[in-house]
């Protein structure tokens, strides 16, 4: 009796295991299938969302120069451009949506703004690039094994890129030129609402500083700059050493600098000039103190002039000076700006 039931039993479970087999096989194969289908859908992405990058980075840097806006016209051609350098399953991408604007570093407000707002401190020109594999739009959705099996719908993806030019907020070694010039330079000479310097009316042209002199001229009130060391020593030498190598170290603002007391004529012989270069700025330019970094702006060297303990660098300040050399973050504009970079 027993040996009957323990045979019964045994046939009963191999039945049990053959009718599940199938089913333990399809479950099997599904979960490999949505496997599959998932790693394809992230390779799909990947895909999109390197090209939104590289698309909105090379629309970004459409926006410069500015003359005195952004130019936001050719920042949407290149980013629309850059659309059809990459491709998608095999397939060279066609279609997607390029727009610029303003862009909040803060994230406050949120989302692309309108290119006809006043910018704000944090308000920075930007492009924005979304590419998708849709209905009608580079190939249509992504279709899945799971999909063409059960006749499902394809996968619609869709990515999207922020690049924005800004102003630096660090600068890395070799960037800077061993001046500051003071803060109060801009209020006189710079406008802010438009990113570019104040035009003298006698030349219609931006006004010329010289680096020894306080401003407004027959006024003690803005002295205009002074030779720093960064962090390190305002001697002759060094000087001349920081006027072929910039600066040793990366700056930030916010980051204290060593202001000069004067320094020999000699100094004035390693300028070669014309050329632009990107100088720190400061709110108060006290000879022999250390003062914190405000910003950065490009200066365009038109002169040194060599009279002994009375030399002096003149030149202007300058609109769309880029600077290759530089470590992210942002700051007020004056002039100088970093490549575009993605802002999310």
């Amino acid at each position: 009796m027993n040996i009957r039931t323990y045979r019964t039993c045994a046939r009963r479970q191999r039945g049990v295991v053959g009718v599940m087999a199938p089913v333990l096989m399809l479950v099997i194969l599904s979960i490999g299938t949505i496997a599959i289908d998932l790693g394809y859908l992230y390779v799909i992405r990947n895909e999109l969302q390197n090209a939104a990058d590289a698309a909105a980075l090379a629309g970004a840097a459409g926006l410069y120069p500015a003359s005195p806006k952004p130019n936001w016209s050719n920042g949407v051609s290149q980013g629309t451009s850059a659309i059809k350098l990459n491709a998608s399953s095999g397939a060279t991408l066609k279609d997607g949506s390029v727009q610029a604007g303003y862009w909040n570093l803060t994230g406050s407000p949120a989302g692309l703004q309108a290119q006809t707002i006043t910018p704000g401190a944090n308000d920075v020109p930007a492009v924005q690039v979304t590419i998708s594999r849709s209905s009608g739009k580079n190939g249509g959705p992504v279709g899945t094994w799971l999909a063409s099996i059960f006749n499902g719908a394809a996968a619609s993806v869709q990515t999207t890129a922020v690049a924005v030019i800004a102003a630096p907020g660090t600068a890395n070694a070799g960037a800077l030129f061993p001046v500051a010039l003071n803060k109060c330079l801009f209020d006189l000479y710079w406008n802010s609402s438009t990113g570019q310097p104040v035009n003298d009316p006698s030349t219609g042209q931006p006004y010329v500083i010289d680096i020894n002199s306080s401003y407004p001229p027959g006024s003690a009130t803005c002295a205009s700059g002074e030779w720093t060391g960064f962090g390190g020593a305002t001697d002759a030498s060094t000087e001349k050493s920081l006027v072929t190598s910039g600066n040793p170290t990366p700056v930030s603002i916010g980051s204290n600098i060593n202001i000069s007391n004067g320094v020999k004529a000699s100094v004035y012989d390693a300028i070669s000039y014309p050329t632009t270069v990107t100088m720190p700025v400061v709110t108060t330019v006290s000879p022999g103190a250390t003062t914190p970094v405000y910003a950065f702006a490009g200066f365009v060297i038109t002169n040194v002039v060599k009279h002994g303990n009375k030399s002096y660098i003149e030149g202007h300040f300058t609109a769309n000076q880029r600077v290759v050399n530089s470590g992210g973050g942002s700051g007020p504009y004056y002039g100088a700006y970093v490549p575009p970079r993605l802002a999310n």
